[in-house]
């Protein structure tokens, strides 16, 4: 038993007849501080300093106790220091910094604080990165100067290498994203200083695309998505254009997008693409012009003379469509088959054909059975008939709305060039497998007219499979026993294309009469609604009436008045007073542009439409209308989109971008920046972007423009 008389060290020995042993022991129950000795000080990465550590007592006496005490230091990644026997107190500078170098007894300690300088930076480019979920990967550079070992660890989110959490970086800067969508930070650190690194931003996208008009069969025009682009960072001087592809004709078909499309003997591409009047479809790589065309194809058989229909040879066609006229509708995706179905217009020595082309998303290559000449005949007396068949005439017909997919089935609907007869509204259903015809509806089977144009947008879809659609003009005598024509009628249809219910306005006749097409616009399916109407629809017409219908009941026809319609609403759709276009919807609230109008925001609340707009843009757009997109992250970060065509068509549109929640916010227009950076080509009327994963994509006459955010 040792008892402890003062201040001081001392050994402590124990021998037994010739073994010995000893312990050095520090009486501390006197010790009152420590000096840490050099105080302070400013040294040069890679440099040595001892350190020594002096023990004050009560008594007022001091002792070197360096080799006693507890060394320590604050900050391991600026200064290491040994507690190994013979070099207690040795402290190696290694990376820039500053630290405490710490002795410690018990309770009691002191310190010393330095600062590790070098002439190390570190940088990594680039500084922000947009990736898609698992396969999308991005290689991150280092650039280490002011030292000859330019080696770096990374690490994300502070995971040296990460993790399957967070994505995975190799020691190349290889990175590999997680797959769940989220931001991380990605960091170098030098191995030579490890105080000095660099960090870049990495945002992971989860959308898996955009396969149809409209973004969905609701025809909402909706991304609800979308972490990248938001009213913080889509502005003139974050973003802007960022590369264009050329492509051999105009297009009026919306650009589609698939996320990680696995092409054989290339990998993993976010792919988009697009569809001209030329009768070409284009694969691009999304987000590389490096990469560019991943595929194209030309759906006509030039060895038979095949060719788009010039528009000289279609009454009406060239002041709508011209050059030629070839895919004018949307094309539509299946993502479990990896099948595109297209709908293309062609000539072989004077004959004509709508055909429906199936492609390998990944390849352009035909699927088996592919293409299937879209014909069928109905019974009835109509225009264009022979007293008691109708027949599809592909001359006559104008493959304008979006194709569909629901119910295993490819929709595929028709109207006509400039009114020119003999023509019907005609809706074609085939097998998305066998592709053989499985349903088919014509929309005046015993009159005229009754064409499916919609600007544009497809057919819409519920949940249950029904399809509902709006036909412009023609002869309307559903109301009647027998009566089977539904010219300017909101029309449901089963999945089979039997007629379940429908809406005409009490006008009808009139609307006929002087071209105010009801379906000039497409039907938008709203989500569940509280209220007395859970299910909604919203469209309108050439009238300028907006007509939100209960999907449940349409209301048919009424001889005096539309009383039957959940709601109408007047005088808010522009000059002309036309609806050209269709609404866009998020979270509870509706945007619609109409002709000479400027962009505006109308609530739905408890299943009722505000009948004026509680928002408006200040931009008046061109005619004759235009249908805007909203990408959001899901409540939060909305922007509403648009593409103002050209006017002249030589002149380039303007892609705009607003505060979703505040439309008098225009975030950003493409004709803010510099010397026409921004400049998307001519863009044609009823066209909408395509807004995914970071990027918008414009459709153009000459070419397909992209815009994200700027390096």
């Amino acid at each position: 038993m040792a008892r402890m008389v003062g201040a001081g060290s001392s050994n402590i020995e124990a021998a037994w007849r010739t073994a010995k042993g000893s312990a050095a022991i520090i009486v501390t129950s006197n010790l009152t501080s420590i000096d840490v000795t050099p105080t302070g000080g400013s040294y040069q990465l890679s440099a040595m300093q001892q350190f020594t550590a002096t023990g004050r007592y009560n008594d007022g006496s001091g002792k070197d106790i360096t080799e006693l005490v507890t060394w320590s230091s604050s900050n391991t990644m600026v200064a290491t220091i040994s507690n190994g026997s013979g070099s207690q107190g040795m402290v190696t500078m290694v990376g820039s910094g500053s630290a405490s170098i710490i002795a410690a007894v018990g309770a009691v300690q002191g310190s010393s604080s330095i600062i590790v300088t070098s002439p190390v930076s570190v940088s990594v480019a680039p500084s922000f990165a947009s990736v898609t979920v698992t396969h999308q990967t991005k290689t991150f550079s280092a650039i280490v100067q002011g030292s000859t070992n330019t080696a770096v660890t990374w690490s994300v989110d502070g995971v040296d290498g990460g993790n399957s959490a967070v994505g995975m970086i190799s020691s190349g800067g290889f990175y590999t994203p997680p797959g769940t969508k989220g931001f991380h930070t990605i960091t170098a650190t030098s191995q030579v200083d490890t105080g000095k690194s660099a960090s870049a931003q990495v945002a992971v996208s989860d959308n898996p695309g955009i396969f149809t008009r409209n973004y969905d069969n609701a025809r909402t025009s909706l991304n609800p998505d979308e972490i990248v682009l938001t009213p913080q960072t889509v502005n003139v001087n974050q973003f802007g254009k960022l590369f264009s592809y050329s492509v051999d004709g105009r297009m009026y078909a919306q650009p589609l997008y698939v996320a990680n499309v696995n092409v054989p003997g290339k990998g993993y591409h976010n792919v988009l693409y697009a569809a001209t009047i030329n009768d070409s479809v284009y694969a691009f790589d999304a987000d590389d012009p490096l990469v560019g065309i991943i595929w194209t194809k030309r759906l006509v058989d030039n060895s038979v003379g095949e060719t788009p229909v010039p528009c000289a040879e279609e009454t009406e066609a060239c002041s709508f469509y011209g050059p030629e006229i070839g895919i004018t509708g949307t094309p539509v995706i299946d993502l479990q088959t990896g099948t595109m179905f297209v709908s293309a217009f062609s000539e072989i020595n004077g004959t004509y054909f709508h055909k429906l082309h199936a492609l390998e998303i990944a390849t352009g290559k035909e699927k088996p059975g592919s293409p299937v000449t879209i014909q069928g005949s109905i019974p009835g007396t109509g225009q264009g008939g022979d007293g008691t068949t109708v027949t599809f005439d592909p001359y006559y017909h104008l493959q304008r709305p979006g194709l569909m997919l629901a119910n295993g089935l490819v929709y595929v609907g028709f109207a006509s060039y400039g009114d020119e007869p003999p023509f019907h509204g005609w809706l074609f259903a085939y097998d998305s497998q066998s592709f053989n015809r499985v349903a088919i509806f014509n929309a005046t089977p015993n009159g005229a007219a009754g064409g499916i144009w919609q600007s544009g947008a497809g057919p819409a879809a519920d949940a249950l499979g029904n399809i509902y659609l709006i036909t412009g003009n023609g002869d309307f005598n559903a109301n009647l026993t027998e009566g089977r024509d539904y010219g300017d009628s909101f029309i449901k249809l089963s999945p089979q294309l039997d007629v379940l219910d429908y809406f005409t306005p009490y006008n009808e006749a009139l609307l006929d009469v002087n071209d105010l097409d009801l379906g000039s616009g497409g039907p938008v399916l709203l989500p569940d609604q509280s209220g007395a109407y859970p299910h909604l629809l919203i469209g309108g017409s050439k009238e300028g009436i907006f007509y939100l219908l209960n999907r449940d009941n349409l209301g048919k026809y009424n001889s005096t008045d539309n009383n039957q319609v959940v709601q109408s609403i007047s005088g808010q759709s522009g000059n002309p007073a036309y609806v050209s276009s269709n609404f866009a919807f998020w979270n509870g609230n509706l945007y619609f542009e109409g002709s000479n109008s400027v962009l505006k925001m109308f609530r739905i609340n408890n299943g009722v439409v505000s009948v004026t707009p509680v928002s408006e843009g200040q931009y008046v757009g061109n005619p004759p209308g235009l249908t805007p997109a909203v990408s959001a992250n899901q409540a939060q970060g909305g922007i509403v989109w648009t593409i103002e065509s050209s006017t002249p068509n030589s002149n380039p549109g303007v892609l705009r971008a607003y505060d979703a929640t505040d439309l008098s916010i225009e975030l950003y227009d493409s004709n803010e920046s510099a010397d026409g950076r921004d400049f998307p080509g001519p863009v044609d009327k009823f066209q909408i972007p395509t807004v995914v994963n970071g990027k918008a994509y414009v459709p153009t006459n000459t070419e397909l423009d992209v815009y994200g955010l700027l390096p």
